[in-house]
């Protein structure tokens, strides 16, 4: 196969949705208060879990780690998001693109992990009533959190350099 002449770029113009600075700045302001919100609801679920003796149960346990992962997932996008809604040069590094993607993929694989521990917390309180506490004991939650986390941390490293080994031989502008 013969060698081409690839480029590396350091960087990725992105279009975003309009040039209207009425809207962008509404745009703004509306992802702004969606991005405060979500903070806000999931950091008092987590607050409230915390307080509350009747809520430390694995199930609730989960929902923590969920809302956790909601924070940091809404916080690995947005606020590059938001700077981009206001700046007149938008754009992200390449090391600042890998990163992105690296959060966003480990936070979703570990979403999915976090919903099937879940899901069998839920088959063992059904199926299982008399040997639940046992099956689910603090240790156990603790250990499916903790594998969800390094398996979706693990699973994102692999998705980041075979995306990023890629040749890119066309143009750094991204639309939207």
């Amino acid at each position: 196969m013969p060698e081409r002449n690839y480029t590396v770029p350091t960087e990725f113009i992105l279009i975003g949705l309009t040039n209207d600075l009425p809207l962008r700045i509404m745009l703004f302001l509306l992802f702004l208060v969606i991005y405060i919100l979500t903070l806000v609801g999931n950091i008092g679920l987590i607050v409230l879990v915390n307080i509350d003796s009747n809520l430390q149960t694995p199930m609730y346990y989960f929902l923590i780690n969920l809302s956790f992962l909601d924070i940091s997932y809404s916080t690995a996008i947005t606020p590059n998001m938001l700077a981009n809604f206001l700046s007149s040069k938008k754009s992200i590094s390449l090391y600042g693109c890998a990163l992105q993607m690296y959060l966003f993929a480990c936070i979703g694989d570990a979403e999915c992990l976090i919903l099937a521990a879940m899901a069998f917390d839920r088959y063992a309180a059904i199926c299982k009533p008399l040997t639940y506490s046992t099956l689910m004991s603090r240790k156990v939650c603790f250990s499916l959190i903790l594998l969800a986390y390094l398996s979706g941390g693990m699973m994102s490293v692999v998705h980041v350099y075979l995306t990023f080994r890629l040749p890119f031989c066309r143009s750094n502008v991204i639309n939207h």
